[in-house]
């Protein structure tokens, strides 16, 4: 990563306006569409949170924005993104771990169930914060949740999203997603328009191994 001077950058405005602000963060809410994924990680035996965390990693990859990010009154511009998750430990507790992200599903997936494994084992944390735009994310998959809103700690103000348990009808399965982003990084129209791609890489997403 490196600075960047926000007068050069399409941010400058925002910065101004939200880097001192005492709560810069936005979240938004969205129900989306997961049937597809459901599908598909029925069928190829994978897990439906690594498939999430891929279509966030695509969604995002499209946004220049999310290749920014505010850092102790600085604007720093990376040349990656990952994706975080977080994992349920061998003592029963939970670590953090970044996948770094790759538009190639198979390998995408080859470096989840790795990295995953290795946190999970180690009980330390997989940390990329330093070189990758890092996604937070946390999947209470095993609870129904209608939103959740991210409590700004004032250290990290990385995007973030969660969600809890999908939720099945007759003709579709649904996923309501939160997601919290700092005002500098980004604008409710960049917010919308990811989310927006999140569900268009649902919608496409198959998995066809080598």
């Amino acid at each position: 990563m490196k600075e960047v001077n926000p007068e050069t950058t399409t941010r400058a405005y925002a910065f101004k306006m939200w880097m001192n602000a005492p709560m810069p963060m936005v979240t938004f809410f969205k129900t989306l569409n997961v049937s597809n994924l459901i599908k598909i990680s029925r069928n190829r035996k994978l897990k439906f949170n690594m498939l999430m965390c891929y279509c966030i990693g695509m969604a995002a990859s499209k946004i220049k924005e999310f290749y920014m990010l505010p850092i102790e009154n600085k604007l720093m511009e990376y040349d990656s993104i990952a994706v975080n998750t977080i994992v349920a430990n061998s003592v029963g507790e939970v670590s953090s771990c970044d996948i770094p992200f790759c538009n190639n599903l198979q390998q995408f997936n080859n470096d989840y169930l790795y990295l995953t494994k290795q946190v999970a084992q180690s009980c330390t944390d997989h940390d990329l914060s330093h070189r990758s735009m890092v996604i937070g994310t946390s999947a209470l998959a095993q609870y129904e949740i209608d939103g959740a809103v991210g409590m700004y700690s004032g250290i990290f103000n990385n995007p973030f999203m969660i969600w809890g348990k999908y939720k099945r009808t007759w003709f579709k399965t649904t996923l309501t997603v939160s997601f919290q982003f700092h005002h500098t990084q980004m604008d409710g129209a960049h917010a919308s328009q990811f989310l927006n791609y999140i569900q268009e890489e649902i919608n496409k997403i198959s998995y066809n191994p080598l």
